[in-house]
């Protein structure tokens, strides 16, 4: 790991300008979602000793525990629960440190005899509070700690956090890779990367008689990432001084260095970098876009666009009059579209009927004149409108839009 090692004294370079550009939130470079379709399989445990094998790297890593109804995060950093965190003059939330490591979690608000008992609402108000209120500083890498499954809680830090991508977690047999397949989906339709596989829990070696055995099978998570084309990052053998360290709040990586499982971390952090350098540096980053005055109008990067790239990958956003939104996208076609017509096409639940997609907005009800006040990013793979009519509610997914200027498009040569 050490020719990864980051020279955080060095002064600024033109490279580490342009880096500053590509920062997802600002002063965070990366921000990495370890997620899993289903609980029990060590999720928590990953990302762990995984921030803190990033950390001895030498990289400025955060570890934000977004497991809200069910955090582990602190007892497996040994932080105190149920004290309220220091903050800031401006109200910022101080993340705790420990082993060198930047954490937040709910577990630290609240004692176990006084768990949160919320709904959705408030469960996505807290992971917005952890997102855009904590003092993380500059890091290099962000990793969050994703509950188990791809309900609400999911769709609301995908929309709110512009994700770097996403690390499956997955145990070696059947019932667990059919799950994690379908949490690697739901982050491929929310325009998340995906970088990587790691497949847990993979075998014991009994530390008396050196007999191996294969408890959840072995080679499933390799298997599925070959068949899904997905990288491998590598597997994480069953080993007692885990779960031991896990409990007393001694992460094996910190803990036990030179141990077969600390050192399968260190190697999967760095497929993970190396990963994340191959990976492209186009995706336009957060922005709240005031449409009436410009403020906050996103870049507009010639110098991404590769004609063999993505279709879907919008690498600039302009208001080329207040009638007509202009986007770039990375194989390099240029779209205009009159902001009406996008007003028409809003694919909401009021606008379109979800099951036979029948419309259901009459057009002579929107006003001629309509524009949006603002346009927001909703992490990587949409953008939402608010108009001057009130309506609010629209999330057109980059698809949906790229798919709108191609009818248009063919619109336009059939009335030619």
């Amino acid at each position: 790991m050490q020719s990864t090692r980051p020279n955080h004294d060095a002064a600024p370079s033109a490279s580490s300008e342009l880096s500053a550009d590509r920062e997802k939130l600002p002063g965070i470079k990366h921000i990495i979602a370890v997620a899993s379709g289903k609980g029990g399989v060590g999720k928590s445990t990953v990302s762990v000793n995984l921030a803190l094998a990033l950390q001895q790297a030498g990289y400025r890593v955060g570890l934000l525990d977004a497991d809200i109804l069910g955090p582990s995060v602190p007892v497996m950093l040994g932080l105190p629960t149920g004290e309220k965190p220091e903050t800031t003059a401006d109200q910022k939330i101080i993340p705790a440190q420990r082993f060198g490591l930047k954490a937040i979690s709910m577990g630290m608000l609240t004692g176990d005899d006084n768990p949160p008992i919320l709904r959705g609402p408030m469960v996505g108000k807290y992971l917005k509070m952890f997102i855009g209120s904590v003092q993380w500083g500059r890091l290099d890498y962000l990793i969050l700690d994703f509950p188990p499954g791809t309900g609400d809680t999911q769709l609301t830090l995908a929309q709110s956090i512009p994700l770097s991508g996403a690390i499956v977690v997955t145990t070696p047999q059947d019932v667990s890779l059919k799950i994690a397949r379908r949490g690697l989906r739901a982050f491929e339709t929310l325009n998340v990367a995906i970088l990587g596989i790691i497949e847990n829990m993979s075998g014991f070696t009994c530390p008396h008689c050196q007999e191996h055995t294969d408890i959840f099978r072995r080679g499933g998570g390799e298997r599925m990432s070959i068949e899904l084309g997905v990288q491998f990052l590598g597997a994480i053998p069953l080993d007692a001084d885990i779960v031991t360290g896990g409990d007393e709040g001694r992460p094996i990586v910190a803990n036990k260095p030179s141990s077969v499982a600390a050192k399968a971390y260190v190697a999967i952090a760095t497929e993970l970098i190396r990963r994340l350098e191959e990976l492209p540096t186009t995706v336009l980053g957060a922005f709240v876009w005031n449409w009436e005055t410009n403020d906050g109008e996103p870049a507009w990067m010639d110098r991404s666009v590769r004609p063999m790239g993505s279709a879907t990958t919008p690498v600039g956003f302009r208001r080329r009059d207040p009638r007509t939104l202009s986007v770039l996208w990375e194989d390099g076609r240029s779209d205009d579209f009159d902001v009406r017509d996008l007003r028409l096409a809003c694919p909401c639940a009021l606008c379109v009927e979800e099951m036979s997609g029948r419309a259901l907005l009459d057009p002579k009800s929107v006003a001629l004149d309509v524009t949006p006040q603002g346009i927001t990013s909703a992490g990587n793979y949409a953008i939402v409108f608010r108009w001057n009519d009130g309506h609010s509610t629209g999330i057109y997914s980059l698809k949906h839009l790229r798919a709108l200027a191609e009818r248009f498009a063919a619109k336009v040569v059939e009335d030619v």
